[in-house]
């Protein structure tokens, strides 16, 4: 039986995607949600993603759809839960999100900074070539892990 993707009932920031994701292609957790926080503030692609997998992609565990209520139905049904996670989320943050966002932003206002100081050694740091580096580096570091069977 092949393995289905669902989201994370246990490891939840928001809506348990990045969770989700990670364990059906067998990769870190904190390099899945890093991939989409970098989605995010480059291209903001990111934020459309992770919503759109929120709806589309069940929760763990959760029964399977019944077969006479069609796709229209589903996916209302999909969307209603939805949108009780997304009020359940927001008015219960995972302390957890908070830390991993304040370290997200404590980053990139390194960049920002040390991109503003223009310091002649520190030219190398621009936005246009950061994001495809810091993407390749993550590709790498996924694949080196899968070789070596971590």
């Amino acid at each position: 039986m092949q393995p289905r993707l669902y989201r994370s009932r246990s490891d939840v920031m928001l809506g348990g995607v990045c969770a989700g994701l990670a364990a059906y292609f067998g990769l870190d957790v904190t390099l899945v949600r890093i991939i989409f926080v970098l989605m995010a503030l480059g291209t903001g692609f990111g934020v459309f993603l992770y919503l759109l997998l929120w709806i589309v992609v069940p929760a763990e565990g959760a029964a399977p759809a019944a077969s006479g209520q069609g796709v229209g139905g589903e996916m209302a049904d999909r969307a209603r839960d939805f949108g009780k996670e997304v009020s359940g989320a927001l008015s219960r943050p995972n302390p957890r999100m908070g830390a991993f966002f304040g370290v997200a932003l404590i980053v990139l206002g390194l960049i920002w900074l040390a991109n503003s100081l223009d310091v002649p050694w520190l030219r190398w740091l621009d936005f246009d070539i950061l994001w495809p580096v810091l993407l390749i580096v993550g590709g790498v570091a996924v694949i080196l892990r899968r070789v070596r069977g971590n």
